[in-house]
């Protein structure tokens, strides 16, 4: 049995188990947090490329390619060569940017050699995928910074003192315009045009410039330059990827093969890509609660995405709980439990995984929140006159903006919980109310439900972060 099959044996008994048992919970989280770090290179080709296909969108051209190109190389004494290029455009990175780093560190601990490509050169023109308008180019001291921070954020997932680095700079800085002009005679404008956010820029009247349109272009030539066996990306990136295969083919190279990952839906449920500007994302940075809160709060339906997309659990491991989660015998609330705490195991260690895991089931087991410790205040006297979505956004920072508070409201994410000596009430507040004064949406509160603010307490909830309003 491979060194995976024992751990995934293993496992499998714990998840069988009562998962609702802390014991049982911090021995499936050891397990599972070792194995992210499991030498993975006595798995066959078959069972290498298997592994790979099972957490991709696409493998290109075809799984059964994947498997022959390990066999390939290994039958030459080697290993293949796998490419994933990093444009070092944010300081701030979340967990939707190390889906990759996670699918690389499986192609690492299988044995194969790993390059990341830092895309200096190419920040400076933008990635324009998924945009409605040209990205303002980085300095050289954007792209260090952003890419110091890249670095020690993803470290968690991924380990980069296996792996070489190289800066698309080398290669592209000194190409020539003749270079480029013969290049270009061999790539139809038709089929930079295929890309979807092109078109519907063009469509909307948008500007669309040069330097946007030769973005793949770049991108392909930096397959050329390492001669990689595979290049990973996301979804959205698959037209970039297969201009690299076609770039390589014209200069007589084996054409890579390209595995697409997925993009993973955000925390708020609504369908959007995880992301900053949306506030529907778990940074890295967070602390442990937070993540374990953050991930608590999503809808049931994302927990098999998740599971994928961030764990080492095998497709087996996974068909086993949700068929439990399906006939009952296991709550689905205890498994986005074991879920957060594979997520803060990974960024913080188990000890820190169950310890957030008991502060989430001793806060929210609470019958009254006066019960809760620590809880952020914010006074009325002081920010009655602001909206609650600016003292959400910027008051509490419970909401990255006064949009993104807006958007919570719109998904009837936000209330106001009133509590008396009775009990609790709850009053949802609609978009309409969210950007209205915080003073007049509690007294109106208080006046629907006849409750009074000087005999009880008066709390703001955005999603699962609550808040007490003092000074009433």
């Amino acid at each position: 049995m491979t060194r995976l099959g024992e751990s995934v044996a293993r496992a499998s008994e714990l998840l069988a188990q009562d998962l609702s048992a802390d014991a049982t919970v911090q021995r499936l989280l050891t397990e599972t947090k070792a194995r992210r770090y499991l030498d993975l290179s006595d798995l066959s080709a078959k069972e290498q490329a298997a592994l790979i296909t099972g957490r991709a969108v696409e493998v290109l051209p075809g799984e059964e390619k994947l498997a022959e190109r390990i066999e390939e190389r290994r039958a030459a004494g080697g290993s293949l060569h796998i490419k994933l290029g990093i444009d070092p455009t944010a300081a701030d990175v979340h967990l939707g940017h190390t889906v990759p780093m996670i699918v690389l560190s499986r192609f690492q601990r299988m044995g194969h050699r790993v390059t990341l490509i830092i895309g200096d050169f190419t920040a400076k023109i933008g990635d324009p995928t998924g945009r409605t308008a040209e990205r303002p180019p980085l300095t050289d001291d954007d792209i260090a910074a952003n890419l110091a921070g890249y670095r020690e954020q993803v470290r968690p997932f991924f380990d980069f003192e296996k792996v070489g680095f190289r800066q698309n700079s080398e290669w592209l800085a000194p190409y020539t315009f003749p270079e480029l002009l013969g290049l270009l005679t061999q790539v139809p404008v038709s089929q930079l045009l295929q890309r979807e956010d092109f078109r519907n820029r063009l469509a909307a009247g948008s500007g669309l410039t040069m330097s946007e349109l030769l973005y793949p272009i770049a991108q392909g030539l930096d397959s050329v330059a390492l001669d990689c066996d595979v290049e990973l990306g996301g979804a959205d990136q698959l037209l970039n990827l297969q201009m690299g295969r076609k770039l390589m083919e014209l200069r007589g190279q084996q054409p890579q093969l390209v595995v697409t990952m997925p993009l993973i839906e955000g925390t708020d449920g609504t369908g959007a890509k995880m992301s900053k500007s949306k506030g529907n994302y778990v940074g890295l940075t967070a602390p442990a609660d937070d993540v374990f809160g953050k991930i608590m709060s999503v809808p049931d339906r994302l927990m098999e995405p998740y599971l994928k997309a961030w764990t080492e659990w095998t497709d087996e491991e996974i068909s086993l709980v949700l068929r439990r989660v399906a006939d009952k015998s296991l709550h689905p609330m205890d498994l986005k439990k074991v879920l957060a705490g594979e997520v803060v195991a990974a960024l913080y260690g188990v000890d820190a995984a169950m310890a957030a895991r008991a502060g989430f089931v001793a806060q929210f087991s609470k019958k009254s929140f006066a019960d809760v410790e620590a809880l952020p205040v914010v006074d009325a006297a002081e920010h009655g006159a602001e909206p609650v979505t600016a003292v959400l956004s910027k008051v509490l920072g419970f909401q990255p903006s006064a949009s993104a508070a807006r958007r919570v409201a719109k998904q009837n994410g936000l209330r106001l919980v009133i509590e008396t000596g009775a009990g609790q009430q709850s009053v949802v507040l609609a978009e309409a109310e969210a950007i209205r004064p915080l003073a007049e949406v509690v007294g109106e509160a208080l006046a629907k439900t006849g409750a009074d603010a000087q005999g009880g307490s008066v709390y703001l909830k955005a999603g699962r972060r609550i808040a007490e309003i003092q000074g009433l």
